[in-house]
């Protein structure tokens, strides 16, 4: 039975009802919890902040204009959707596995004097930035958009390192699933997310940017609210279950969290489209877009934090997160479950 409440006090209980026989108990540190979103309001790029636990939104702020139903630019937590669109179409047959090499579901966009070692690449290999390929983020980011082809821009990079080896973080490889997927299916990226994800999860997505040939932009640049983007973090955290259906499967959850290599730029362990990393002693698996659009999955704490900021540079890159990681930190230490 939960203890009486009384005023003043400064522990929240929650008690809801999962889809276990039992009842699972929640207990939080509400004045621990509200100091660290204030701090997190006054970071210098913060606009919205939505924290969920077991389900139950106990988080829902906005500052400087903004607020959770609101569209955001996600930008590279892009990435981390993509990822989940892959898992969908291994689980439909229009993709065999991650095993398999991306030219053979790319077809005719597969330019003609690629380096041979391009047929190694597997769609595997381009979920984690281990293609080998040299990569089109960074300062090779406004070459490769501006180019007439971005498929054939991507493909046609020099190969720096063997596929499988180290993470080089480049939006170009995920650009190239969406193509891979476009390809594969006969659909849009958009319509398949729209019916793969946007139908069952109860969220709108809107169009986004195009490449010249008329791909949507795979790892970035997409449009979603906060809100929306909490169902989806939701959805990992119920192992693919949303409403007691199984829109995804858990084990292409476990593959996506799985590490496979580590960032060099955060020295945060790499799976498929999801970082990970420990915050008070506990295991947090996270999506991060540029500028500060993150997404964290907390699966001990039963908890979920979706943050967005200023999408324009200069963005401060691995230093914010870190900023925002402390707070995340404290808003993860202020509940027990």
């Amino acid at each position: 039975m939960l203890p009486p409440f009384r005023p003043g006090t400064h522990l929240v209980f929650f008690a809801l009802l999962l889809t276990l026989p039992s009842q699972a108990l929640a207990v939080i540190d509400r004045d621990a919890l509200d100091t660290a979103v204030v701090d997190a309001g006054e970071l210098s790029r913060t606009h919205t902040l939505l924290v969920a636990v077991e389900g139950e939104t106990v988080i829902d702020r906005g500052w400087r204009g903004h607020a959770t139903d609101e569209t955001a630019n996600i930008k590279s937590l892009s990435k981390t959707l993509i990822s989940a669109l892959v898992g969908l179409a291994i689980e439909r047959d229009i993709i065999e596995g991650v095993d398999q090499p991306v030219v053979e579901l790319l077809g005719d966009r597969v330019p003609s004097d690629i380096d041979p070692q391009v047929n190694d690449i597997t769609v595997g290999h381009l979920l984690s930035m281990q293609s080998g390929l040299q990569r089109t983020s960074g300062s090779n980011y406004a070459g490769w958009v501006a180019s007439p082809n971005w498929v054939e821009d991507a493909l046609t990079r020099p190969m720096v390192g063997e596929p499988g080896e180290r993470m080089r973080y480049s939006t170009g490889n995920s650009h190239l699933l969406s193509a891979a997927l476009t390809e594969a299916s006969g659909r849009s990226t958009l319509a398949l997310m729209r019916d793969w994800l946007g139908e069952p999860l109860g969220i709108t997505i809107p169009a986004w940017t195009r490449d010249p040939q008329g791909i949507y932009f795979g790892g970035n640049e997409m449009g979603l609210t906060p809100q929306a983007l909490l169902r989806i973090a939701e959805l990992y955290r119920q192992q693919g279950k949303h409403d007691g259906e199984q829109l995804l499967t858990a084990e292409w959850i476990e593959r996506s969290w799985a590490p496979r290599t580590r960032s060099v730029f955060n020295q945060d362990l790499y799976g498929y489209g999801w970082f990970r990393t420990e915050l008070d002693d506990t295991t947090v698996h996270y999506g991060w877009g540029y500028g500060g659009q993150l997404l964290f999955v907390v699966p001990e704490r039963n908890m979920t934090i979706v943050m967005t900021s200023d999408p324009t540079p200069p963005s401060n890159g691995s230093a914010y997160l870190e900023q925002v990681k402390a707070v995340v930190e404290r808003m993860i230490a202020a509940t027990v479950p």
